[in-house]
């Protein structure tokens, strides 16, 4: 009978931490605060809830979390569009990269059990995944719109990685780990 509390319990954390990481991410989806735009760029922090998601309840609630994320990316490019949004109507670029995100966290907060390396690695995950989609499927085109040499796309989207990458990571490293502890220590109570 315990165990089948205890399950019980576990369910139910699960599924309001669920909850809120994904009333988070719709939240930050719905507003300014989740896509800043830098010129035809957008930075953005919604892969925060996707990582802390990871790193506090595994992959699957990640999973989930990262599918919101991708869904408001391409919902973005329809209501917000830029002209680079093109990129962000095809899945493979705008969802795949945010669901592997909790993938990623996941099994790097496994093996190192840091908050800060699982939030840089997710990250990077976030960064490289949809830059090297747009470069891989879309890359003279995406400079092309961005009115740059077609023949310099990996040069460009280098650049955008550089330019909106260190600062994502340096976000999540505090972010994520400062929400992380504090979770954990309501955990214990």
């Amino acid at each position: 009978m315990y165990s089948e509390r205890a399950k019980s319990i576990v369910t139910v954390r699960k599924l309001v931490i669920t909850g809120m990481l994904a009333g988070v991410s719709i939240l930050l989806g719905s507003t300014p605060l989740g896509f800043i735009p830098i010129g035809p760029t957008k930075a953005t922090i919604m892969h925060l809830p996707v990582i802390i998601g990871a790193i506090m309840e595994g992959p699957m609630v990640a999973i989930g979390i990262g599918l919101i994320f991708g869904i408001f990316s391409m919902l973005q490019a329809l209501m917000a569009p830029t002209i680079v949004s093109f990129v962000f109507l095809n899945p493979l670029v705008a969802v795949l990269p945010r669901v592997l995100i909790g993938i990623t966290a996941y099994y790097t907060y496994r093996a190192t059990k840091s908050a800060a390396a699982s939030a840089a690695v997710g990250t990077l995950t976030n960064t490289i995944g949809v830059l090297g989609m747009i470069y891989v499927i879309y890359g003279a085109q995406y400079a092309a719109a961005l009115g740059q040499d077609q023949t310099k796309a990996a040069t460009l989207l280098l650049g955008i990685a550089t330019t909106n990458g260190i600062p994502e990571i340096i976000v999540a490293v505090v972010v994520v780990t400062a929400v992380v502890s504090a979770l954990k220590r309501i955990k214990k109570l």
